[in-house]
């Protein structure tokens, strides 16, 4: 018996051991672990929301009722400018309000009044679903409660839709939803919305666009305003009407779906006409003040909108890099009669930046600018005007020194030049050719011929890339006529002189230099710059493009005493244009002048907006020169003034007039050799080499056919008191000769080649696409480069 019960008992517990010990069903084990892992999910949710809710911002009644627009900031912090419209029409809640507020409690957030978290987790969760879709934080689940603390705390560009900012976004949506009553928020959010052409709130919305208070508007033009601060800009009924009632019958069948209106209701406003009742639009006069800014300002808002932010809905602190004084000097200078233009249709767009970092100080958008006008044309920064040859320094001779290592006494041909495969003849300004010529004068006489067969023989490609470093862009398809003429703005072309002014180094042109956002963080844009060519290359360019002042083409911008370099440019009309007005044949259809010193560099366009208005005729063929000339002197009055120093790169040298090979001469010309490719016999000369003797010699640089007898006399005189110091030195020459020869130093990137100054270097001709650019345009073969005003 009790074997038996012991037996049973011994029975039952293998049964139930064999159960224990039998694997559990899959779907169970799954089941068990995914809760689990969703518990830790949410454990370590809760955890990184609190990590970053813990910083997030303060946020007051203050903060919630201010306007959303930003504040435009000097470098010194004084106050500019608001974005935003001067006077905001801020509205109180009252029953005036209530079709607005249904209207947009329909189509932005229908559950708002049935909210007393400030989230909403049906829609963060839909939102969760189509952002992991698209694998970015991209669709929103914002209540209109985060949409007012977004407004209020944090920028809307894309690059701040962080999870980090995601939590702190909804930790305060839940403290202002805890703090305000739903009316109270709806009124907030009302009075905070951007409306396009600086309005900020619907109150001041219904003002500007119907002239009325929020009202005394009807359902339609109600559902339009409820609708605009999704896409203020795209929305906007008096440029995109077709888009405004798109978005507006968006509005009022939400609020149909939402039972706040009735079919009879909808059906009548969405046939109502979208620009009924619109005030005829009138834009707003500026104070003279904010005229002369403009230009500037609309440059800065388009910087800081391509760093992702919305500068009139985000409420930032935005620091900018203008010169008041400055800026307002460019304008008076356009205006007020100091420099002559031809006519008053005569326009002009300049650029002035601070090479050493490439804060654009002021810009000129032209003259006589409308006061009814914001953020209108800027002529400062349009590229669709042909540099005329003051791109020769950038794409054509600075390329020859980097990669070729040419020197300024390599010997270039002036003479009749037919461009390959064509029948179309290049010119020079004065339609002669001067034979055989140093670089140098080449440049400083803005010679044609020479400067494209230069680019020739560096390459398209390579000169190209060259520019390209300094953001002027030369098209793939270019041929060799874009040496004497590219497209390019007056910006783009003082920030590529700005790299010979830093000995090399390119800071790209800054307007923006720092953003801040309500959050507290600051993102700053200065950079240290990239070299973008040798020292040798730059210094190289500098000391030609002084003679260009001096000596050449750019003797009208002179400033005495003052250490600064520079290039004209003009361009000639086609021959279609002029067969439309043959009386232009005689003047240029664009003029430039781009110097610099190591304090600033200016770039100046003149010309006309349209072919019809006139030419540049008389005085007005000197106004670009003059301009510059004025607007330097005005910003040099109280900097140092200093001169560069030449690098240990370069080797400089009295060169024998117009020999080839260059030969030591002490009645010679003062001429530049990159260390390492001057010819044997040729070391550096440390005797003085100030601005006088550069002066002299340089008169009397010329080609064969252009020798003047008396500087001739003078400087062998000058020479001829040199000679002794000369011959103390006769043994460190032939030390420094060696080293010389031996190839050291070198600064081009071609610098395994034999680039010998004697031989012609065309054996990269193969490389361009040996044709002109298309005749007719700014880049016409026959008719681009210096005017005779240069002459």
């Amino acid at each position: 018996m009790t074997n038996k019960n012991f037996n049973s008992n011994n029975g039952r517990e293998s049964r139930k051991n064999y159960r224990q010990n039998l694997p559990k069903p899959l779907w169970r084990r799954i089941l068990k672990w995914a809760f689990l892992g969703i518990f830790l999910l949410l454990i370590a949710g809760v955890g990184l929301f609190a990590f970053y809710a813990k910083d997030a911002p303060n946020i007051s009644r203050a903060d919630l009722e201010s306007g959303g627009s930003s504040g435009i900031y000097n470098t010194n912090g004084k106050f500019i400018m608001s974005l935003g419209t001067e006077k905001r029409l801020y509205v109180k809640d009252s029953k005036d309000l209530q079709l607005l507020k249904d209207a947009i409690v329909s189509v932005e957030d229908k559950r708002f009044y049935r909210d007393n978290l400030g989230i909403d987790p049906i829609r963060i969760v839909g939102s969760m679903l189509t952002n992991a879709k698209s694998k970015s934080i991209s669709a929103g689940g914002s209540t209109i409660t985060q949409q007012l603390v977004k407004l209020t705390k944090f920028s809307t560009s894309a690059s701040q839709r962080t999870l980090r900012r995601k939590a702190q976004e909804a930790w305060l949506a839940m403290r202002v939803q805890r703090e305000y009553s739903h009316d109270e928020i709806l009124e907030f959010y009302i009075n905070k919305v951007y409306m396009n052409y600086g309005n900020t709130g619907i109150g001041t919305a219904a003002n500007f666009y119907y002239g009325k208070k929020i009202g005394d508007l009807d359902l339609a033009q109600t559902a339009m305003l409820a609708g605009m601060p999704n896409r203020p800009t795209v929305y906007n009924p008096y440029t995109y009407p077709q888009y405004a009632k798109y978005r507006r019958d968006i509005v009022l069948k939400a609020m149909l779906n939402n039972k706040k209106i009735t079919q009879e209701q909808y059906d009548q406003a969405v046939k109502e006409s979208v620009k009924k009742g619109l005030k005829p639009h009138n834009k707003r006069k500026q104070s003279n003040l904010r005229k002369i800014n403009d230009p500037y300002v609309k440059e800065a808002i388009a910087e800081v909108r391509a760093k992702g932010f919305d500068p009139f809905r985000d409420n930032l602190k935005i620091t900018i890099n203008m010169d008041q004084k400055a800026q307002k000097k460019l304008y008076e200078l356009a205006n007020n009669g100091t420099i002559p233009f031809t006519n008053d249709k005569m326009q002009i767009g300049a650029s002035v930046i601070d090479p050493s970092n490439g804060h654009v100080i002021a810009i000129l958008g032209g003259r006589h600018l409308p006061s009814s006008v914001q953020l209108g044309l800027d002529r400062a920064v349009q590229t669709s005007r042909s540099t005329g040859s003051s791109i020769k320094p950038v794409l054509d001779y600075g390329p020859a020194i980097e990669y070729l290592n040419w020197s300024t006494a390599k010997m270039l041909d002036d003479s009749k030049y037919v461009y390959p495969g064509t029948n179309i003849q290049l010119y020079d300004w004065d339609n002669k050719y001067d034979g055989v010529m140093t670089m140098r004068h080449a440049l400083e006489q803005s010679r044609n011929v020479p400067a494209v067969k230069t680019l020739r023989d560096v390459g398209i490609k390579r000169a190209a890339k060259f520019a390209g470093k300094m953001d002027i862009n030369i098209p793939k398809d270019s041929g060799l006529s874009v040496a004497i003429g590219a497209n390019a703005s007056s910006l783009q072309m003082a920030g590529a002189f700005s790299a010979f002014s830093t000995m090399g180094v390119y800071h790209k042109p800054q307007f923006v230099s720092k953003i801040e956002t309500p959050d507290g963080l600051t993102r700053n844009y200065d950079s240290e710059g990239i070299r973008v060519m040798s020292k040798a290359t730059a210094y190289m360019i500098t000391d030609m493009l002084k003679g260009v002042i001096k000596n050449g083409s750019g003797k009208n911008a002179q400033i005495k005493g003052l250490h600064q370099a520079g290039k004209t440019g003009s361009v000639k009309y086609s021959e279609e244009e002029l067969a439309r007005y043959p009386n232009y044949r005689s003047t240029p259809k664009d003029s430039w002048f781009v110097g610099y010193t190591q304090s600033y560099s200016i770039g100046v366009w003149t010309g006309y907006d349209n072919l019809k208005d006139g030419t540049i005729s008389g005085i007005g063929q000197q106004s670009a020169q003059l301009f510059y000339k004025n607007m330097m002197s005005y910003l040099m009055r109280n900097k140092e003034n200093v001169d560069w120093q030449k690098p240990d790169s370069v080797i400089r040298a009295r060169i024998a007039r117009n020999s080839n090979p260059p030969e030591v001469s002490s009645t010679g010309d003062w001429q530049l050799f990159v260390r390492g490719h001057s010819p044997i016999g040729i070391v550096d000369d440390s005797s003085d080499y100030d601005e006088d003797d550069e002066k002299a010699d340089n008169n009397n640089s010329s080609s064969t056919t252009n020798t003047q007898e008396n500087n001739s006399t003078r400087n062998e005189q000058n020479g001829t008191a040199r000679q002794s110091n000369k011959n103390q030195r006769k043994s460190k020459s032939k030390k420094e000769n060696q080293q010389s020869t031996n190839g050291n130093e070198s600064n081009s990137e071609d610098s395994g080649q034999n680039n010998n100054q004697n031989d012609s270097n065309s054996g990269n001709s193969t490389e361009n696409e040996q044709k002109p650019n298309k005749p007719g345009g700014d880049n016409s073969n026959s008719s681009n480069g210096e005017g005779s005003h240069h002459h």
